[in-house]
């Protein structure tokens, strides 16, 4: 019999190729795990999130040239910058070619982006529409007047109606093909939005009530119940916006405060009392954060700049002076569109200024984050990238 032939020698060598695998395996954990402790070039990036994030699809162009008409508002996913307006949606690629266009009337457009998954609607209308870079995805005819709408990073979505001639409000969930799931019927009180958990079963309803802001919270949607798990009430806040940000737990903006609510019976219901003495001009919630910015109640726009991750931690605080545009956020990276020109910072608040641009964006209404070193700053009549330039 040959050594080749040799039953024990084949399973040595299985044996010696199972080691080398594993062995194989254990190093590119280690590389992976120095690279993510290593810091990048760029400011509260690891140097193994700056490599993943090259492999994003490169901006090649200076600026992007829609055609939807007036009241526009921008979305963006991996490259990809959607807009909405009175004349319908279009997207354009990384390269600033049209990859989508959809034609349709609008008075008030909104849009949102989650996951690469896009939801855009007319604000007092009766259409929504669901897409991607490249195809609509889902198309909704509501029977009432559409107040808000939502989509989570699976492409299930919420849509809010109000009912013609009434306050009664009706919040319906739809999953990733465009079928209704689920409907709740809101009794009392305003509905002003409804966010889906990352996992499609928990539901927040955002509502005033006469009582004040209140959430109305149902977990496990998919058992059809009736009622709703928990009512949080906030009292004397106003609250704006929330957004689920783990599990059950959701990120509340309001008037007075950022706030943090945990329904999965943990308790973690504690709020950052930030406003006193000063009052909200915007926010922007990121990946990991939430910015907002605030205006002192003076003559002028004396404020500050503040950042909290969502362990309810200030990462980052730094005193404004400047009149607030628009504010965009995306992963670690703030954008701020002053009066007179756009501010990057991190999330710890270092600052750096935009690079010179030959097109004037002194009219500019929208700024919108995509990537750590890029924005777009549009108004109705242009959409130009600027770049940032080198720190303070």
């Amino acid at each position: 019999m040959s050594g080749d032939d040799n039953p024990k020698h084949g399973k040595s060598k299985t044996r010696k190729l199972f080691f080398l695998i594993f062995w194989l395996v254990i190093l590119l954990a280690l590389v992976l795990i120095v690279l993510s402790l290593v810091p990048g070039s760029r400011p509260g990036q690891s140097m193994l999130s700056q490599m993943l994030s090259l492999r994003a699809p490169s901006i090649s162009v200076s600026e992007f040239n829609f055609e939807v008409g007036r009241d526009r508002v921008f979305a963006h996913s991996n490259g990809s910058i959607a807009a909405a307006g009175t004349f319908g949606l279009q997207v354009l690629g990384p390269d600033g070619q049209e990859t989508l266009r959809h034609s349709f009337r609008s008075a008030t457009p909104a849009i949102y982006e989650n996951n690469g998954f896009f939801i855009t609607y007319d604000i007092g209308g009766s259409s929504v529409y669901v897409f991607n870079s490249s195809g609509i995805l889902s198309t909704v005819d509501a029977s009432g007047l559409i107040v808000s709408a939502s989509i989570n990073k699976n492409g299930w979505f919420c849509i809010v109606t109000q009912e013609r001639g009434s306050y009664r409000g009706t919040v319906s969930v739809y999953n990733s093909n465009g079928a209704r799931v689920y409907e709740v019927k809101v009794g009392s009180g305003f509905v002003l939005s409804a966010e889906l958990s990352p996992d499609n079963k928990n539901l927040a309803i955002l509502s005033m009530a006469d009582t004040g802001s209140q959430i109305t919270y149902y977990g496990g949607i998919d058992s059809h119940k009736d009622e709703p798990d928990e009512i949080y009430r906030f009292g004397n806040r106003i609250v704006i916006d929330i957004k689920f940000i783990a599990g059950a737990e959701i990120l509340a903006v309001s008037t007075q405060a950022v706030q943090f609510i945990d329904f999965s019976g943990n308790t973690r219901n504690n709020w950052q009392n930030l406003f006193e003495g000063k009052r909200l001009a915007g926010y922007t919630i990121s990946d990991s954060y939430i910015a907002v910015h605030l205006y002192d109640y003076a003559i002028g726009y004396s404020g500050k700049i503040t950042t909290i991750s969502f362990d309810g931690t200030v990462v980052g605080e730094i005193e404004s002076s400047f009149e607030l545009v628009s504010m965009s956020s995306i992963k670690d990276t703030l954008v701020i569109l002053q009066s007179d020109g756009s501010v990057f910072f991190d999330k710890y608040l270092n600052q750096f200024q935009a690079a010179e641009t030959s097109v004037s964006v002194a009219t500019a209404e929208h700024t919108l984050a995509l990537s750590e070193d890029m924005a777009l700053v549009a108004n109705d009549h242009f959409a130009v990238v600027i770049r940032r330039g080198e720190d303070n």
